[in-house]
């Protein structure tokens, strides 16, 4: 459980960074941009970050 739970935390971390500083090879993705399409830039934004939070969440609640 521990490797899944470092996995999740690196996952969540990794995620933020993503819809903080959009690297144009992957938010220019047909599924990323599908996202754009529906909640417009900032709710996309939002959405992964509140995605990322619940990995770190879940990731940190199975270290303890």
């Amino acid at each position: 459980m521990t490797a899944l739970a470092i996995i999740l935390v690196v996952y969540g971390i990794a995620v933020i960074a993503i819809a903080i500083w959009k690297p144009a090879p992957i938010w220019n993705m047909k599924k990323i941009q599908g996202f754009v399409s529906v909640f417009k830039e900032t709710g996309t934004v939002i959405f992964f970050i509140v995605w990322a939070l619940i990995a770190i969440a879940v990731g940190v609640v199975l270290l303890v």
